[in-house]
């Protein structure tokens, strides 16, 4: 595989979980460069692993992971789409009315949700000679790059239009799970 796919397979690995990472960072009123950092480690990290789990998977059995990958995410990314979208039509907010920290188990199944597409190409990518540790560093590297800038946007579009963004946002991630789920079922 050539250095020039590897990046495009990265970037187009990344794009969902940049559009997860803008609802966190639109969630917040100023999200600090070290949330941003953190959250584009978790994205980072867990779309780094998906890939190379997928491979393995798929050296063993990949049929059976393609039967139900698409399900998972749909389910993760519906139930983190509904979430912001409840939170935005009733913010729960502390004394100081700022909103409180997601918990670290939400940051989670949302990076999960996300790279689950990644797991899947790691599954195709088992039937061709390929370095699957240059391939997941690269698709983790661009992901913890473009969520921790997604965050950072959010916060600036979350500053402008608040809670209304966070609803587009959780409408966004749940109708990316809905596109997966019907993508999938449209071409078994």
């Amino acid at each position: 595989m050539s250095p020039v796919a590897i990046g495009v397979l990265a970037i187009s690995m990344s794009v969902d979980a940049f559009i997860a990472a803008l609802g966190q960072g639109v969630g917040r009123r100023r999200p600090g460069f070290g949330f941003a950092m953190r959250t584009g480690f978790v994205f980072g990290a867990i779309e780094m692993l998906t890939p190379l789990i997928g491979w393995l998977l798929g050296t063993a059995a990949s049929v059976y992971v393609q039967i139900f990958d698409h399900w998972i995410a749909f389910a993760l990314l519906v139930g983190v789409g509904g979430r912001m979208v409840l939170q935005a039509l009733n913010p729960p907010v502390d004394e100081d009315g700022m909103r409180p920290r997601a918990t670290g188990w939400a940051l989670i199944a949302t990076a999960f949700g996300t790279s689950i597409d990644a797991m899947a190409v790691g599954v195709s990518l088992a039937f061709f000679e390929i370095n699957i540790i240059v391939v997941s560093l690269a698709i983790g590297l661009a992901t913890m790059m473009m969520s921790t800038a997604g965050v950072l946007a959010g916060g600036l579009v979350g500053l402008r239009f608040g809670r209304w963004a966070e609803g587009v946002g959780g409408i966004a991630l749940a109708g990316l799970g809905l596109m997966i789920l019907v993508e999938h079922l449209g071409h078994p």
